[in-house]
C-alpha cells in the first residue's frame, strides 16, 4: 500500500502547478497518454487477481493521469484560441 501511494501521489504536484498557472506547456500529451494505457492495464490485472492494493493505486493513478491529460487539452485549447 505505501509503494502504491508513493508512486501515486507524485502526478498531484503536476496536477495542482497546472491548475494554479493554467499552463501545460511543459508536459507532453504522451507520457500521461501512456501512462493511462499501463495503468489500465495493471487495474484490469488487479481486478483479475482481486488484489486491492492493485486495484486501489492504479484506478487512483488512473484518475490522476486522465485529469493531467484533460488539463493539458483544455489548456491547449484555450491558448489556440484567446478570445473565447
Amino acid at each position: 500500500m505505501v509503494a502504491g501511494m508513493l508512486t501515486t501521489v507524485g502526478f498531484i504536484p503536476q496536477i495542482v502547478r497546472g491548475y494554479r498557472t493554467k499552463k501545460m506547456d511543459d508536459v507532453s500529451l504522451f507520457m500521461p497518454i501512456l501512462l493511462s494505457a499501463g495503468m489500465a492495464l495493471w487495474l484490469g490485472y488487479g481486478m483479475v487477481l482481486s488484489d486491492l492494493p492493485i486495484i486501489f493505486w492504479n484506478a487512483v493513478a488512473l484518475t490522476f493521469n486522465l485529469v493531467i491529460i484533460a488539463l493539458k487539452l483544455k489548456y491547449k485549447r484555450q491558448r489556440a484560441s484567446p478570445g473565447e
